[in-house]
């Protein structure tokens, strides 16, 4: 006897249905030919609602959380239709997602180090199955980030699970402060808004342990955290071994630390031994910060701070030797942490020109057998966009490279297969010659 759904249905498209087997949690608006009752009861889908995703003909394909504001009208939480998410289904999501953490962090950590689950990304949203859910630890807090309707719901079920899960495992965690402040929560219809979430005494901070800043520690290096007002959710967690390949081939080596936010390139390069190294930012706070996180570790001799605007900054050092060597030059090793030059595909040609642009210079100012680390978190910027631009650059600046290594973003952040949207980070080490 086929089963009676208690849930409403999304009827999808042929060429939905293929893309849903084929791996991909999203429906998109224009693959849904239908949205109906629950089978049961008659129930109507109301909006962040658990929905079941059909194919024309009644097959199940998986269940997800409607969002009828969104392009993305279903995200799937489950293919398996035994499921019925309920407090114990999301409990188990959580709990596999921190055991996935512990077991590729929790041997990682360098020699007399802090362990490198103390910052991490405990929830990355689709790569854990909690679509538009990003829930990043930073010592004893918790900074979550909401983006779709569904999650937006599921709060109280979801943080005091989360919270307890971690405590159960011996983790002091004392809240969970909320950066709902995304321009994205607008095509959801959700609010901007940041604060503690305090919806639930048994997970809310006292008064007393509400302060927005802390030091947490990551490759043994203190920072100085302020996760109300940073990027993000207070810090980049994603290039946390990628700093640790910077790390290993700065000893005795000049560093230029290009878009450098809080120093933690230039910071990393200072713990490995760097002579000197330059941190350059447009944004005057974050380098307030980066110089404020230099005099935490004892690093202020070997660190000056230059605020500048790269596109013209890295010109000027490629065109004139005085400037250079005023900022700290001659360089031996620089590394180009940009932001995303490529917000859509529909600029990503763009963005390769500028890639190849910043990498041409690079490779101009560093001398033969200098060094470069050069990246993109570019969603949109494939890895082989990313590689033709550094080439073109090498070719442009007549010198050859060397490849020492080519990572990705850390495994706290894990890709999907199937779901290209949760890989966006290349990084690559080079020799120049």
């Amino acid at each position: 006897m086929k089963q009676i759904r208690e849930f409403p249905r999304v009827v999808v498209t042929r060429k939905g249905a293929q893309k849903v087997k084929s791996g991909h949690p999203w429906v998109f608006e224009g693959e849904v030919t239908a949205v109906q009752p629950a089978p049961s009861d008659g129930r109507e889908a109301e909006n962040g609602d658990v929905v079941d995703v059909v194919e024309e003909n009644g097959t199940y394909l998986g269940s997800g959380l409607l969002s009828e504001r969104s392009k993305i009208r279903v995200r799937l939480v489950s293919r398996n239709a035994n499921d019925r998410f309920d407090e114990a289904f999301w409990a188990r999501k959580v709990e596999w997602a921190w055991r996935y953490r512990a077991n590729v962090l929790g041997s990682s950590a360098l020699p007399g180090c802090e362990p490198d689950t103390n910052c991490c990304r405990v929830i990355y949203s689709e790569a854990d199955g909690f679509p538009g859910l990003i829930v990043d630890r930073y010592e004893d807090v918790l900074v979550a980030q909401v983006g779709t309707v569904g999650m937006q719901r599921l709060r109280p079920v979801l943080y005091p699970i989360i919270v307890r899960t971690l405590r159960d495992q011996g983790q002091a965690i004392r809240g969970i402060y909320e950066r709902n402040d995304v321009a994205s929560r607008a095509k959801e219809g959700l609010d901007l808004a940041k604060g503690w979430y305090l919806d639930d005494e048994s997970i809310a901070p006292g008064a007393d342990e509400r302060q927005t800043r802390l030091v947490a520690r990551e490759n043994g290096i203190a920072y100085d955290v302020d996760f109300a007002e940073s990027q993000k959710t207070g810090f980049f967690l994603d290039q946390k071994f990628n700093r640790r390949l910077v790390r290993d081939i700065a000893r005795g080596r000049r560093v230029l630390d290009c878009y450098s936010h809080v120093g933690t390139f230039g910071l990393n390069a200072v713990a490995g031994g760097a002579n000197f190294v330059r941190c350059v930012d447009v944004s005057q706070p974050a380098l307030d910060l980066a110089q404020a996180n230099a005099r935490l570790n004892g690093f202020e001799d070997r660190m000056s701070f230059t605020c500048a605007d790269m596109k013209d900054y890295l010109p000027e050092l490629a065109s004139d030797r005085g400037r250079l060597i005023e900022q700290g030059g001659q360089f031996d090793l620089i590394v180009l942490d940009p932001p995303a030059f490529s917000k859509g595909r529909e600029s990503v040609e763009h963005a390769q020109g500028a890639y190849e642009r910043i990498n041409y210079l690079a490779m101009r100012i560093l001398p033969r057998g200098g060094y470069l680390a050069t990246c993109s978190c570019s969603q949109h910027m494939t890895t082989g966009m990313l590689r033709k631009a550094i080439a073109q650059a090498a070719e442009g600046a007549g010198v050859q490279l060397r490849q020492i290594s080519q990572s990705q973003q850390s495994p706290d952040h894990p890709i999907l297969w199937g779901v290209p949207e949760t890989g966006y980070l290349d990084f690559f080490v080079f020799q120049v010659f």
